[in-house]
């Protein structure tokens, strides 16, 4: 019935899982759920990231605001991040965002002293705390040699006689803030596809007519078989719903002889996170926050309710 409510228990299937990447199905559920978690793991998972910097000395060829930028987008092992405290919301400094609570601090002193350039990364940020550091890529098997010039993420490079100190505080934050607490370097799904292949017909077509309609898919998702002569599926989720496949049948004047349908309720996702915290972490913490902004919606209707059935006292009792 239309518009009617009714229970889903989504189930999730991992495909694979790295450090950096997942990629599961989430069935049994609809787009609804399927783009509340994508836009939660984009925008509302809090992570740690530099908020404020106070330059001592920077004789650097940058100024002091770019510098700024680039260190607020350098990504810091945020897994403590769930139970840190917006500076905003923290009771233990007044909302001022600097105590333990609430922030973490860094120091930089980098000075070039000899006439090879100096280039000064995130490596050489100091923290207060072991638990929140730079990422470091270095192990992350991206293909990179290790050597003494993968020395993390360059912030500034010095000449000699040119000099950096500064202090910088980080903080709790989350994406839909400003794009540098954002833990996801990028979140997407598709519904998954079903491809049909009507056997008969397809018989009916000549080899080079089969090897045009494996062909008009701008993506690898045909083949023929080199020992039947058969086309067959040889990855269905390549499909893009381009429709070139379809126009290309329909040209032929062979209407059905390839049926393509998404399944409503089945989705493939893929996440790659900036480092910040694991993919398999980012999952979830992203339904973890899903859950308490559903709470959130739960205690608003029960108190619309009071306010229903009690009036002026239940609003008085809150202190409205």
């Amino acid at each position: 019935m239309e518009g009617a409510s009714y229970q889903r228990f989504p189930k999730v299937k991992i495909r694979e899982l790295k450090d950096d990447y997942a990629k599961f199905e989430l069935r049994e559920t609809d787009a609804s759920m399927a783009n509340a978690l994508r836009r939660v793991m984009i925008a509302e998972v809090p992570t740690i990231a530099i908020d404020l910097v106070e330059i001592e000395v920077n004789s650097s060829v940058l100024n002091d605001e770019f510098i700024a930028h680039r260190l607020g987008l350098i990504p810091l092992t945020s897994e403590r991040a769930m139970s840190m405290r917006f500076s905003r919301d923290c009771d233990a400094c007044d909302g001022d965002g600097q105590c333990e609570f609430c922030s973490v601090e860094f120091h930089l002193r980098a000075k070039c002293i000899n006439d090879q350039t100096l280039d000064v990364t995130s490596k050489d940020l100091y923290s207060s705390d072991h638990t929140v550091v730079p990422v470091d890529f270095s192990d992350t098997g991206s293909g990179f040699e290790n050597n003494e010039d993968q020395r993390g993420i360059t912030i500034v490079k010095l000449r000699k006689g040119q000099e950096l100190r500064l202090r910088a505080i980080a903080r709790k934050g989350i994406g839909k803030d400003h794009a540098k607490w954002s833990p996801a370097a990028t979140v997407t799904f598709m519904y998954e596809p079903e491809i049909h292949i009507n056997e008969e017909m397809m018989e009916t077509l000549s080899l080079e007519e089969k090897t045009s309609v494996v062909e008009s898919s701008p993506t690898k998702v045909f083949g023929i078989n080199p020992h039947t002569q058969q086309v067959e599926v040889v990855d269905r989720e390549a499909y893009t719903y381009d429709d070139e496949v379809l126009k290309k049948v329909e040209a032929m004047g062979k209407p059905g002889l390839v049926e393509i349908y998404a399944k409503e309720d089945s989705f493939i996702f893929t996440v790659e996170s900036t480092g910040a915290v694991k993919a398999s972490q980012l999952v979830l913490n992203a339904i973890e926050v899903l859950k308490q902004k559903l709470d959130a919606v739960r205690l608003s209707e029960d108190t619309v309710e009071a306010d229903d059935q009690f009036g002026e006292l239940g609003a008085h009792m809150r202190g409205g």
